[in-house]
């Protein structure tokens, strides 16, 4: 994903700063695993280590 998409869905997102129920630590490396996932038709338990 691109800067461009990434500040036109960012805001859509829940805060990671300060947010006790957040899991993850970057929405971005997640959403990029999702669209990794779809691309590629993976499982999830295949999804690379860099996506987190």
């Amino acid at each position: 994903m691109n800067s461009a998409q990434w500040q036109r869905i960012e805001g859509l997102l829940p805060s990671e700063a300060g947010d006790p129920c957040r899991s993850g630590v970057d929405n971005r490396l997640f959403v990029d695993g999702v669209l990794w996932v779809v691309h590629s038709g993976a499982h999830w338990h295949d999804i690379p280590e860099r996506y987190g």
